[in-house]
């Protein structure tokens, strides 16, 4: 029998929330416990490190075209049936790379596995609109953020734990078995959020297409993405940047990058707090200013001379204001398309990791001793964003007019 998705207080309940959090988590926790692997990887099949990155590369892409498949089609057919298929199909893929006799087999299960996971994720933030409106909407896309955020921090270490013992092959059937807890959970907690009546009779490509007309979607899909390369540009580096510019033991990496997720959590809960209150929109006009700020600042810090440590203060900043803006602006994009929020989730999803993807080379590109290149890609998305959301201003006093 599903348990009852908001509680006394109006609120989404806590098992909703949890199950919720999992599903948003199939993404760090399946690249972030493999990384670790990689070497055994490379060995095992005697392959290129670029031929191994491409097994990360092809769930990515699985990923993004992932969420723009069930994000529409759930907008059509109701939630949980592609919810469950979606995972199944990532259940089976990730006992088919478990036992993947060829790099070749591994990198294709890997793409179905981002293909299948994907339906958790683009999924997820459909039921949350399905449930909420205005600042509950916020409150709970940034409570995700702050559960869901957990998984960043503990994966890597996790991953590297589980090397010795079982190796990356056990990692995959771990996958196996998180995607098989996933669909029991979905089945005991969930009932499904959106009524034959609501879904949409038009095509999931039209369905998509629609959100793409919507400016204030567009704009703040758009902030949402640019956001994010913010922070994909400050992870990618970040190893590089700690241990070769600052001077910091890989256990001193460790416990910054920990620090920095810390920050990043603790403003998603804030955020959550403040959406009752202050509101999604006027958080996210005070936090994009700030983001520029403390980027650029970043950016002075690594141009300039002066104590290397230093540069931990302003990227700080910057990941802990990411926190503020990423739940928010979810919010605000997908409320201006309620009505197919399943294809407004997708579109945010499938923007995300190409903007993810496309950044994430280039903050190397100055090499491994130098920071200014990740500082300077973060201050000019976070530029971006500024632009963004003074062209959001102007298209809301235009509608209002």
């Amino acid at each position: 029998m599903p348990l009852p998705a908001l509680n006394r207080s109006g609120h989404l309940s806590g098992a909703w929330l949890l199950v919720l959090a999992l599903l948003a988590m199939t993404a760090p926790l399946s690249t972030d416990l493999y990384l670790p692997g990689f070497p055994r990887v490379q060995q095992d099949f005697a392959a290129s490190a670029s031929g191994v990155q491409l097994t990360l590369t092809a769930f990515l892409v699985g990923m993004a075209f992932g969420q723009l498949g069930f994000g529409s089609i759930s907008d059509r057919f109701g939630r949980i049936v592609p919810l469950v298929c979606g995972t199944a199909l990532a259940l089976a893929a990730s006992a088919l790379a478990a036992v993947a006799p060829s790099l070749e087999v591994l990198i294709a299960a890997r793409l179905v596995q981002g293909l299948g996971g994907a339906a958790g994720v683009v999924i997820a933030r459909a039921i949350v609109v399905d449930l909420t409106r205005g600042t509950e909407t916020a409150r709970t896309m940034s409570l995700m953020m702050t559960v869901g955020g957990i998984a960043p921090i503990l994966a890597p270490s996790i991953g590297a734990f589980l090397q010795g013992p079982i190796g990356w092959r056990g990692i995959m059937w771990t996958l196996a078995g998180l995607f098989a807890v996933m669909i029991t959970s979905v089945g005991l907690v969930f009932r499904e959020t959106r009524p034959r009546e609501k879904r949409d009779g038009a095509s999931p490509l039209r369905s998509l297409a629609h959100v793409v007309r919507v400016p204030r979607y567009v704009l703040f899909a758009a902030l949402f993405a640019t956001t994010f390369a913010v922070m994909m540009t400050y992870i990618s580096a970040s190893s590089f940047v700690y241990q070769n510019v600052l001077g910091f033991s890989a256990v001193g990496y460790g416990v910054a990058f920990g620090v920095n997720a810390a920050g990043l959590i603790a403003a998603g809960y804030i955020s959550s707090r403040l959406a009752r209150t202050v509101g999604p929109l006027r958080t996210v006009r005070v936090a994009v200013p700030l983001l520029l700020a403390f980027c650029a600042l970043t950016l002075a810090v690594a141009l300039l001379p002066g104590p290397s440590w230093l540069l931990a203060v302003p990227i700080w900043l910057s990941v802990t204001t990411v926190g503020f803006i990423m739940g928010n602006s979810t919010a605000l994009a997908l409320d201006a398309v309620r009505h197919v929020s399943g294809s407004g989730s997708a579109g945010l999803g499938f923007t995300q990791f190409v903007f993810g993807a496309a950044v994430s080379p280039l903050s190397g590109i100055g090499g491994a001793g130098t920071a200014v290149p990740m500082a300077l890609l973060m201050t000019t998305a976070a530029a971006i964003a500024m632009l963004l959301l003074a062209a959001a201003a102007r298209q809301g006093r235009t509608a209002s007019a």
